[in-house]
């Protein structure tokens, strides 16, 4: 899935031309890749906003510019609430790209039932594929996921082209055992004597 940017190219550079830029509604951006110049762009707010709605990797830049990109880096603000500036890298649709994409859980793990506790460990993964086949998101099947168990990263359901970057053997989710019913160990029973060390006991 890819959103469609409209870019406009920036002929004034620095700080405070970029400040003017964001205070117009619109974002910086660099692109870069395959050998050619990097192009300064300004792309309107709206655009970020919806590819950030989409959780989208490509992006198709109509406007000054006419490429297939993939967004390889954000920079936000100190809140984490704006997009300050964008990296983008051009691509086409048949080469291999690295890039991160998140995990949905689906279904319902019968451990939960059981009294236990749902933990993710891990909310996303880093794959390689074409840029034309990058997922929104890859799925992990938990209603078989008892009490006590978890699935790694190996479990993860895969599209043919997609290949697995994250150790295979990473935890993904677990299902916690309820701590009641976890043995406390070492941890005297009632009624059984201290054990004094010699040093405690003095000689003898």
């Amino acid at each position: 899935m890819s959103d469609v940017m409209k870019v406009e190219r920036r002929e004034k550079l620095g700080s405070a031309a970029t400040r003017k830029l964001r205070r117009s509604g619109r974002v910086p951006a660099v692109l870069y890749g395959h050998g050619e110049a990097n192009e300064h762009l300004a792309i309107p707010q709206a655009d970020v906003k919806s590819m950030l709605r989409h959780h989208v990797k490509m992006v198709n830049l109509t406007g000054d510019v006419a490429q297939t990109a993939l967004i390889s880096d954000m920079q936000w603000d100190p809140l984490g609430i704006e997009v300050l500036h964008l990296d983008l890298v051009r691509v086409n649709l048949r080469e291999s790209v690295e890039v991160t994409v998140p995990i949905h859980l689906h279904g319902e793990a019968p451990g939960v039932r059981e009294g236990g506790m749902l933990l993710e460990n891990l909310h996303e993964v880093n794959i390689r594929c074409p840029a034309g086949s990058i997922p929104d998101q890859l799925e992990v099947d938990i209603n078989d996921l008892q009490l006590g168990a978890q699935l790694m990263a190996a479990d993860l359901t895969l599209p043919a082209d997609v290949e697995l970057l994250t150790p295979p053997e990473t935890v993904i989710v677990h299902v916690e055992v309820p701590r009641e019913s976890q043995e406390v160990v070492g941890e005297p029973r009632s009624g059984e004597p201290e054990v004094i060390s010699r040093e405690e006991g003095g000689e003898g």
